[in-house]
């Protein structure tokens, strides 16, 4: 496949995920459609789709990276020591949310579960610091393949998405969190 190939399908992944949640969660905070029509089963088809989807972009951009490897003209060390660097704080957050925030929760089990809304904000781990990590560290992990096979396209990508990211956060989560939580 060509780099062109696995930079659209890289892309419709991308921007499908997000729409993706912001039809459930929307639907589901609304109208508690997908909950009344699947029982408790509903969270577990949604989270289903949300890691399928969060998995294949992690795998297009990996695949852009391969088709589009060495396209950077920096040296590779400090590629690849950029990619530790940002690593770190990445593997603190990821530890975060296994730790205190839970996977579930993470991928918008408040939407499905109305207990959440009687739930304190995560303020541990990397929450002590960070309001919502997930949009600063979590999408680090698409950068490091970019970075590791020196790709410009992987990296444009990236960027894309750490960019998508924070729309969604502001045109989504934000007003999703002010319903769910109240803040």
């Amino acid at each position: 496949m060509t780099t062109l190939f696995w930079v659209i399908l890289c892309l419709v992944i991308n921007v499908g995920h997000q729409v993706y949640v912001l039809i459930c969660w929307r639907i589901q905070l609304k109208s508690e459609w997908i909950t009344r029509k699947f029982g408790k089963l509903g969270f577990n088809l949604y989270i289903f789709g949300f890691f399928i989807l969060f998995f294949a972009r992690f795998i297009s951009i990996a695949m852009v990276s391969i088709s589009n490897q060495n396209t950077l003209d920096i040296n590779i060390v400090i590629l690849r020591t950029l990619a530790i660097i940002i690593s770190i704080p990445m593997i603190y957050l990821f530890y975060s949310v296994l730790r205190y925030f839970g996977i579930k929760r993470a991928a918008g089990a408040d939407h499905f579960d109305i207990s959440y809304r009687s739930k304190q904000l995560e303020s541990r781990g990397m929450y002590r610091y960070f309001k919502n990590g997930m949009y600063i560290f979590g999408v680090l992990i698409l950068w490091i393949p970019g970075l590791i096979l020196a790709s410009q396209s992987a990296l444009l990508i990236a960027l894309f998405t750490h960019i998508y990211i924070w729309v969604h956060y502001y045109t989504v989560e934000v007003p999703d969190m002010q319903i769910i939580y109240g803040i």
